[in-house]
């Protein structure tokens, strides 16, 4: 058979199963489940949470972690089927990260030049990176669980994806506890925990999902 036809074979299978989009939403409700655990049996939430619910940074930062986890479940479900376009899931990405930019211009330009090291280093930048992954370990398994219903013919990057929908929802719990609000930590030590998500949903979608 040959390479073409049997990616046809593959699609029209994975388009009579029931939905990936459902299957992907129900794989990822116990792997939240489970960072929700760790994150109750390790972190607690900020005390003044409740108090700043409606600060523009702090809504930056769910506004920037929320839209990856969704723009990413979008390339998820492009990967799930053999032959599919990537590109557009791809160009959802850059949402949240236009999102992002503008938070920091808006930081850079509100605040003096003096400040701007204090708000990327933060206080808590080595948890943030070491915390993000570890919160979002069950929702990447989650995730490529759920991949493995469909058929991806590009293990890595679907890996990859998986990892970005882990790592935002992990980053947006983690949020919910972290009291360093610059965009500038955002950009940096959020993005580099998510990152780490990221890479090991890569590594292991590669040996995971490969057919």
């Amino acid at each position: 058979m040959k390479t073409e036809d049997l990616i046809r074979g593959l699609s029209a299978d994975s388009s009579r199963r029931p939905g990936l989009g459902a299957g992907l939403a129900l794989a990822l409700g116990p792997g939240l489940l489970g960072s929700m655990l760790l994150f109750t049996l390790l972190l607690r939430l900020r005390p003044d949470l409740a108090e700043i619910l409606a600060e523009p940074r702090l809504i930056l930062k769910f506004a920037v972690t929320l839209t990856l986890a969704a723009a990413a479940s979008a390339l998820v479900l492009r990967l799930s089927r053999p032959g599919a376009d990537p590109r557009p899931g791809l160009a959802a990405l850059l949402v949240p990260l236009a999102i992002l930019a503008i938070g920091v211009g808006g930081e850079m330009a509100a605040t003096p030049e003096s400040s701007w090291m204090t708000g990327l280093i933060g206080h808590n930048a080595r948890f943030c990176v070491a915390l993000i992954p570890l919160i979002s370990a069950p929702l990447l398994g989650a995730a490529l669980l759920a991949l493995k219903r469909g058929a991806p013919t590009r293990p890595a990057l679907a890996g990859a994806a998986a990892g970005l929908v882990a790592g935002g929802i992990g980053a947006a719990l983690y949020a919910l506890h972290c009291t360093d609000d610059s965009p500038l930590f955002v950009l940096t030590w959020y993005t580099l925990g998510i990152a780490i998500v990221t890479a090991a949903g890569a590594l292991i979608g590669r040996r995971l999902l490969a057919w």
